[in-house]
């Protein structure tokens, strides 16, 4: 996944991360390369503790969503792709019944984006529960 992160600095050099879609994590480095670097390990340590005590992966906002906020006046935005897939749990065989046609659409649809038919359905459901 892709979170937004924003970058402060008061000198050019050093860099505060804030994680908007993930309130308490924030992280900082030497150089914007090193804060970078160091929010993709803040953000696996704040989703490890999450899911030990039994929370969800939250899934990130586009940065859109958090231009307005006046914490984050004057920062940098940046994207960092972490794995959270370690964070999802046991991966489990189910059988389901779709109709051929729309399995057809699916799988075209999944290799097209470089997705698995579980890897796409998975995200479809995720996303489909989000917008509830």
């Amino acid at each position: 996944m892709k979170y937004p992160v924003v970058l402060h600095t008061d000198d050019g050099r050093r860099y505060g991360v804030t994680v908007p879609d993930l309130p308490g994590c924030f992280s900082g480095g030497d150089s914007l390369d090193e804060a970078l670097t160091s929010a993709v390990e803040a953000i696996e340590l704040h989703l490890e503790g999450l899911t030990e005590d039994g929370g969800d992966v939250p899934q990130p906002s586009p940065i859109a969503a958090h231009l307005h906020n006046p914490d984050y006046a004057d920062g940098i935005w940046a994207l960092v792709d972490v794995d959270t897939s370690r964070f999802d749990g046991r991966a489990e065989k189910i059988n389901i019944t779709l109709p051929r046609r729309l399995l057809a659409r699916v799988d075209e649809y999944a290799r097209a984006h470089g997705l698995t038919r579980s890897g796409f359905l998975a995200q479809a459901a995720q996303q489909a529960m989000r917008k509830d």
